[in-house]
């Protein structure tokens, strides 16, 4: 079977930055969302394309924290969004809707991840409804933006995704929780959105990537005892980085801004990237790199995309669907 899943010699790599990818790009004029925007890669994220021109838009569970972590840095508003919240997601989509601004960039960076076993809306998994379900409402709601602006919208997923594909008969693991599987899910709904709106959404102009931004220590190891991190072989007992593999934040963030902006991307959409490049399949069930094919099915995409309609009560392309 074919696959678009091919890398394209991009010329950069796993330690290229924020910087090196968006040399010769001016981004004046642009537009962008990015959600988590203030914290880890996101606030790497956010100083990138406001470094290069973009007005960016964070909205934040946390607007005091957001407005403390973006201070000094040049075209960025904060608005409040809280992802778990359905009614929140909402409220930020219809603001920004009726100010009748157009969406350039759209990056879905905000995530939790291993978290104890935690319920938000009407029961769902905290893990699958913050960074999956939420991020699908939102670009739901945000749709004419996005489509008004023919925006690059950008799915942060992770290498997780090779633990697991979508538990069809227990999404919500109500049957048994296991934190890392319910990461690892998550993160593979994030690279399935990616595939089925970018079907959608490319005759308006609108293309989607996912990407995995690397191994990067920041705030989302929150829920990880120290315990379990030297037991990774991330760090040592006194608590100092000793995965060689790991990248610093202007590493982490610079895949996602690649695929937000590279216009070496033209044309194209609906992959899975990763070290600023399109990524391989996936070969062996060992290898971390490179994207399984439970995770790039178009079929499993547009179950995924009916049942988070179905949860959500949302879908822009009802119609059409």
């Amino acid at each position: 079977m074919s696959t678009p899943q091919h890398k394209i010699g991009s010329g950069f790599g796993a330690r290229s930055t924020t910087d090196d990818v968006l040399r010769g790009i001016d981004l004046s004029g642009d537009l962008a969302i990015v959600t988590g925007g203030y914290s880890g890669i996101g606030l790497e994220t956010t100083r990138a394309l406001a470094r290069a021109g973009a007005h960016v838009i964070v909205p934040a569970r946390r607007r005091a924290t957001a407005l403390e972590a973006v201070s000094g840095i040049d075209n960025v508003e904060v608005d409040e969004l809280d992802l778990a919240d359905l009614s929140s997601v909402r409220g930020f989509a219809e603001r920004f809707v009726a100010s009748e601004r157009s969406a350039d960039i759209v990056i879905n960076n905000a995530a939790i991840m291993a978290c104890p076993e935690t319920r938000v809306g009407p029961g769902w998994e905290a893990q699958f409804a913050i960074n999956h379900l939420g991020h699908y409402a939102l670009v739901n709601l945000l749709w004419p933006a996005i489509a008004r602006g023919g925006a690059r919208v950008v799915a942060v997923s992770s290498a997780g995704h090779h633990r697991s594909g979508i538990h069809w008969d227990d999404v919500q693991f109500e049957h048994g929780y296991d934190k890392v599987e319910a990461y690892a899910q998550a993160k593979t709904a994030n690279a399935l959105f990616a595939v089925h709106l970018d079907a959608f959404g490319r005759g308006a102009g609108v293309r989607t990537f996912s990407v995995h931004p690397g191994k990067i220590l920041t705030p989302l190891q929150r829920h990880l005892s120290d315990d379990e991190m030297v037991a990774a072989g991330w760090i040592d007992e006194d608590g100092n980085l000793v995965d060689p593999t790991f990248k610093t934040p202007e590493q982490g963030a610079a895949t996602q801004v690649w695929a937000a902006t590279s216009p070496q991307l033209a044309d194209m959409g609906g992959v899975y990237c990763e070290d600023c490049d399109i990524s391989e399949p996936a070969a062996g069930h060992d290898a971390l790199a490179g994207v399984r094919d439970y995770a790039s099915d178009p079929e499993q995409a547009a179950r995924l995309w009916a049942l988070s309609a179905e949860l959500t009560g949302i879908d822009a392309f009802a119609a059409t669907a």
